[in-house]
């Protein structure tokens, strides 16, 4: 089973959200574990897994498309981390962010920013 699509997504799941990734996952299981499947299989076994992009590239993408659907904040926290672990920087998650005021509006924006200082926060960073 090494190289089936669960496999790949879940190496890939590990490797870009760490802990937080597999604690979404655990929190379906007693709901409904094939959704915590599907996010595996799906996103990260064959989206993430793609060329084309680089993760931190994908993370971007992620990042702006959940500010600017504004009702994201525990997929973007998740996201924000993730971004950070594949080498984002807090600059560049900034700018994202307040790109998004542009085109999702300043609530969105907002909420996005402040779910980005709780991030950085619990990583240490002021």
């Amino acid at each position: 089973m090494s190289n089936s699509r669960y496999q790949i997504g879940l190496d890939k799941l590990a490797l870009i959200d760490g802990e937080a990734g597999q604690k979404v996952i655990e929190s379906l299981e007693d709901i409904c574990p094939d959704l915590a499947r599907f996010t595996i299989e799906y996103p990260f076994g064959d989206i993430y897994s793609r060329e084309g992009l680089s993760l931190k590239e994908r993370e971007i993408a992620t990042v702006a498309a959940l500010t600017a659907m504004g009702n994201c904040a525990p997929q973007l926290k998740v996201h924000l981390h993730a971004a950070l672990n594949v080498g984002c920087t807090e600059a560049e998650l900034k700018e994202v962010i307040l790109q998004m005021s542009v085109y999702a509006g300043f609530p969105a924006a907002l909420n996005g920013m402040f779910v980005l200082k709780e991030i950085l926060l619990e990583r240490g960073n002021p």
